[in-house]
């Protein structure tokens, strides 16, 4: 299986469209190699701020053949280009490249740790801090956040003068990407007026937006030996036996006194896209929209950029074992109806996960 994958892989991301006409209604054939003809500029807060896209379908030419959407959201090291790849390797072995516009969004940033260099109105983002993965606002452009670049993306992805025949849009990321997409599932003031189903595919984050103070008690599957242990389980299943209970910010050897603060909970939100939203008006979108969770098996290693901070080890010892405790809260006590997929023999690596094909219906549904 993962040998044909990574063969139909190498074909996928080998394929090159020529590039398109301004004037023509449909490309002919999807662009899949992140090259500059399959770029594009996405105009911000009316311009001219702008931000780029790696794209296998223009966004400004009308084109019937389109169906759905899959925004994939890059990791830390913002390698829009690699998860380009990823997205329109799964579009191929799903067979739906041809019905389906992939877009890797680019958040840059040419602050200090970063340094990535920026073209003419080019909008840099936060590295840190208040970062670019949860709606922190622009080092550049202050008026504008991240959760605005996406916003931005769904309104002309919804345009039905552009795209008559789009049935369903799919925001995802992994890793950093999925700490983005959780957040902004959670946040986002557009999912209900765009006239689209939107989805929320979170693959592998390490941290949430726990929606209270609550945190999964130090027992049975929250103890860090049986969060280790994710890998041996007979049958591929999340973990279910999680208790919780008021986090204590004091305990243990590592104090961890702003664990409930915004991006680790809803606390402090005084900067960025959700600032003046309500903690009520969080946790009603959250519960409401419609989200699947892809967790690795073998993702209980502490690599890849895991954040080990006392925040974020308040929510687990893991990642796979944070995101199970996290589902299983927002589904049993507030009444979500949020899917789990356990992605089998991966671990924190975006291609294993999204090019395995149980994933696929949820990354592009209606296939």
């Amino acid at each position: 299986m993962r040998t044909a994958c990574l063969l139909a892989l190498s074909l996928a991301v080998t394929r090159v469209a020529a590039p398109v006409p301004a004037t023509a209604l449909a490309p002919a054939a999807p662009c899949t190699r992140a090259t500059a003809d399959c770029t594009e500029w996405v105009e911000l807060g009316g311009g001219p701020a702008r931000s780029m896209i790696y794209r296998s379908h223009p966004l400004n030419v009308r084109n019937d053949g389109i169906h759905r959407a899959f925004i994939m959201v890059h990791g830390t090291n913002r390698n829009a280009d690699h998860y380009f790849a990823t997205a329109t390797a799964a579009a191929f072995l799903a067979g739906v490249q041809d019905d389906t516009l992939v877009i890797a969004p680019h958040f840059v940033s040419s602050e200090r740790n970063c340094m990535d260099p920026l073209a003419p109105n080019e909008v840099s983002w936060s590295c840190g801090g208040d970062s670019w993965r949860s709606g922190g606002t622009s080092s550049s452009n202050p008026n504008l956040s991240s959760f605005d670049f996406i916003d931005q993306m769904l309104r002309e992805l919804a345009n039905k003068q552009t795209f008559p025949n789009m049935n369903a849009i799919v925001v995802a990321g992994h890793s950093a990407g999925g700490q983005f997409v959780t957040r902004y599932e959670m946040a986002n003031r557009v999912h209900d007026t765009l006239g689209v189903p939107v989805s929320y595919v979170v693959a592998n984050p390490s941290s949430y937006a726990w929606p209270d103070a609550t945190r999964p008690l130090s027992a049975g599957d929250a103890t860090p030996e049986a969060a280790a242990k994710g890998w041996d389980q007979p049958k591929v299943a999340p973990h279910a036996d999680f208790t919780y209970g008021p986090f204590d910010p004091t305990a243990g050897a590592r104090p961890a006194p702003s664990f409930d603060k915004w991006p680790f909970g809803l606390e402090g939100r005084t900067t960025g896209y959700t600032k003046g939203m309500s903690d009520a008006q969080l946790i009603k979108q959250l519960v409401a929209r419609p989200t699947t969770y892809l967790l690795s098996q073998v993702d209980t290693l502490p690599l890849g950029g895991f954040d080990g901070s006392a925040n974020a080890m308040a929510q687990g010892a893991t990642r796979r074992a944070r995101g199970e405790a996290f589902v299983k809260y927002v589904n049993e006590h507030l009444g979500a109806k949020h899917h789990v997929i356990i992605v089998e023999e991966c671990g924190h690596n975006d291609r294993c996960v999204y090019t395995t094909d149980v994933v696929f219906p949820a990354i592009f549904p209606g296939k």
